[in-house]
């Protein structure tokens, strides 16, 4: 669940369910009281038909709360650029930060930081088509240190600067798997 819509979408479902939930956040359901396995299968056959599933896994689990906070870091109007991501997961999801490297790692075979720049790229890709902010103010806005290092970034993944891809309008949002 990646947005208020996903979130309406799922709070619609669990309604419809007669399913008492406490809360619904980005990724994550509080429920009131646990499912039988004839409910959850129901829950997760209407879940797949608007694209979401039920991640019950512990290491999954653990991966899908990193892609939430990196997303709602990224995506969040106002966040705080204080903190390295590093402490924030840490803190957030009370695990050292080397033992999350390493789970996310092996389930998605890529870095933390590496999916983060990805997502990032994604990120800048979608203000540079709604050409309201210049490079600057995306750098600035997404926690880069300047406009060379996010355009050093942005080239390094997709193989061409910022300014080239907004001039070229045949380029399009690739899709990222979120979640």
């Amino acid at each position: 669940m990646v947005c208020d819509r996903c979130i309406l979408a799922v709070r619609e479902i669990l309604q419809r369910q007669n399913i008492a939930f406490n809360a619904i956040v980005l990724g994550t359901i509080e429920l009131q009281s646990y499912m039988d396995p004839h409910q959850k299968e129901q829950l997760q056959k209407e879940l797949e038909k608007v694209g979401f599933e039920i991640i019950s896994e512990k290491n999954e689990r653990i991966v899908k709360q990193i892609k939430a906070i990196i997303l709602q870091e990224i995506f969040e109007a106002e966040r705080e650029r204080n903190q390295n991501l590093s402490v924030t997961l840490s803190e957030k999801l009370n695990f050292d930060y080397s033992h999350l490297s390493s789970i996310f790692s092996k389930t998605e075979g890529k870095s933390i930081q590496k999916y983060q720049n990805e997502l990032k790229v994604e990120r800048i890709k979608e203000l540079l088509e709604y050409d309201e902010l210049s490079i600057s103010e995306i750098a600035s806005d997404l926690g880069f240190g300047s406009a060379a290092y996010l355009s050093t970034q942005f080239k390094k993944i997709t193989g061409v600067t910022p300014s080239k891809y907004k001039a070229n309008n045949s380029n399009k949002r690739g899709f990222l798997d979120i979640f």
